[in-house]
């Protein structure tokens, strides 16, 4: 990775701050605003839907046969429902993998982008905490692709129990900016000073915990994997901006944000092209198979 190059500062004395009498006291600052609620970075994407198709990160090749391993079945043949499935990244890689998909998303836009790139793939508009499928439907694998953290675990949990077959796997996975790569945590924790409430919904690390503490008898197991991708600054960049906070507090309060990551980033990447880094959090939890 590149090192980062060390600017050179004009040494300067500092200078102490004009005296201020007591009858005009310092302006207290001014308070941080409000992060979007929670339902309103749910209901963003629909504003940057083709901005999401073409900037966001797939998922690598380890992930699926992490899947497979964990679930004790393969993908090839199986029947799967993607919940959450926003533009279709997953849907996509799901039918590589030979797998029968069908696609739920709620959001009409995202919908439409999935539809525009998949027209051979079944799409139902609804929510993953009312899934309108019935107890048989059987399904062999429920998977959530960067979006479990929209629904509430406590309805979406037993959901995805009910319709999926004795025996068959609900499994969640998200792209996280790696905490091990210094450019990638720094960029995290820059954004977060600058706009507060920035990925507080993100539950990645937390869900096997969650889903434990419904008290369901489940046994949820977890893995991490790393990759990375080599994209060109404006792709990257694009891709924050289609995260849901900035889709959220819109173009313009999100323009000068994005400005000066692209003046930080190319100190690290001068050539352009970023390396992005992740941590894949996959969690996949088993229904329990039926009593004899």
């Amino acid at each position: 990775m590149p090192e980062r190059s060390q600017q050179q500062q004009p040494s300067r004395s500092p200078q102490p701050p004009p005296p201020r009498s007591p009858q005009h006291p310092a302006p207290a600052p001014s308070p941080p605003a409000p992060s979007p609620a929670h339902a309103t970075l749910a209901r963003s994407f629909d504003a940057v839907a083709a901005q999401y198709a073409a900037a966001r990160p797939g998922y690598p090749p380890a992930l699926f046969g992490a899947i497979e391993e964990l679930a004790g079945q393969p993908l090839a043949g199986a029947r799967v429902l993607d919940v959450g499935a926003g533009t279709g990244i997953a849907t996509a890689l799901l039918t590589a993998r030979g797998a029968r998909v069908t696609a739920v998303e709620p959001g009409a836009a995202m919908a439409a982008e999935l539809r525009a790139a998949h027209p051979g793939t079944p799409l139902v508009r609804a929510l993953g905490d009312a899934l309108p499928f019935s107890d048989d439907a059987g399904f062999d694998l429920v998977g959530y692709a960067q979006a479990w953290h929209w629904t509430d675990p406590a309805r979406s949990v037993p959901e995805a129990m009910r319709v999926l077959r004795p025996g068959g796997a609900l499994a969640l996975w998200w792209n996280v900016p790696d905490p091990d790569v210094d450019w990638a945590a720094e960029q995290e924790a820059r954004i977060a000073r600058r706009l507060p409430g920035y990925h507080e919904h993100g539950v990645a690390p937390e869900a096997p915990d969650l889903i434990r503490g419904l008290g369901l008898g489940l046994h949820p197991v977890c893995r991490v994997l790393h990759w990375t991708r080599r994209i060109p600054l404006d792709t990257h960049l694009a891709m924050l901006g289609s995260r849901s906070y900035f889709s959220a507090i819109g173009p313009e309060a999100a323009a000068p944000v994005l400005a000066d990551e692209r003046t930080a980033l190319l100190d690290v990447f001068p050539d352009g092209i970023v390396e992005e880094a992740y941590a894949l959090d996959v969690t996949v939890t088993l229904r329990p198979p039926a009593s004899s």
